[in-house]
């Protein structure tokens, strides 16, 4: 966990309060999100990494495509505005048993979980495929993830 911790003393150094930017989107919400449920980050960054436990991104585009959802992620990845999705949209897409185990990690029951990864999944994906397009290798593991992460809040 301590990249995690890295990541949050670069939040917490930019001397904004936890809940500053909170409801908002893009990266301002990241860093909400951040200060104030890590253990969420650290999930969705396993789900993205390349070793992780969806496949990484390649792997959650195909379920969401398989969801009827392609949509929405070709628009996290693309450079125009994220299309929301539900909690029930997410279930859809990860599975049942992927969201319990979500939320048994998180100590809430799987509707929350999935909601709060409605919520996270477009701004984060967004804002890690900057150009516009999923890279060809993924966005590489953990590591990797934490470290971009961490170089996108320091940046702001």
């Amino acid at each position: 966990m301590g990249l995690l911790d890295s990541v949050l003393g670069a939040v917490m150094n930019n001397n904004q309060p936890a809940n500053a930017n909170a409801g908002a989107g893009g990266l301002g919400g990241l860093m909400g999100m951040l200060a104030n449920n890590p253990q969420l980050i650290s999930i969705a960054m396993g789900m993205l990494s390349n070793d992780g436990t969806q496949g990484g991104l390649g792997g959650l585009v195909s379920k969401f495509q398989q969801a009827g959802l392609g949509g929405a992620m070709s628009s996290w990845i693309g450079g125009g505005p994220n299309q929301a999705v539900s909690g029930e949209q997410i279930t859809s897409a990860l599975g049942t048993d992927a969201v319990a185990d979500i939320a048994g990690k998180l100590g809430v029951q799987p509707g929350e979980a999935a909601g709060q990864l409605s919520s996270l999944l477009p701004d984060l994906i967004n804002q890690l495929t900057p150009a516009g397009k999923m890279p060809d290798q993924g966005l590489g593991n953990g590591a990797d993830l934490m470290g971009m992460l961490g170089g996108l809040l320091q940046a702001r």
